[in-house]
């Protein structure tokens, strides 16, 4: 059985989002490193990685 390598992608925040791409993808997740440089996506296991100097996400007060 053929094993499909995992994709990673690098990101300039610590909160992404990921939606598998192209047409057969997932719903779209929100997700986030909190403590980590990175996050994998439980859906299609995608990992993003934190650049380097990359500045984490601040969420600014309420809506």
């Amino acid at each position: 059985m053929a094993t499909r390598e995992t994709e990673t992608l690098t990101v300039e925040n610590t909160r992404v989002s990921c939606d598998g791409g192209g047409t057969l993808g997932h719903p779209r997740v929100f997700l986030e490193m909190g403590d980590e440089d990175f996050v994998e996506c439980g859906y299609c296991d995608r990992r993003f990685e934190l650049s380097a100097g990359a500045k984490a996400h601040r969420h600014e007060g309420g809506h």
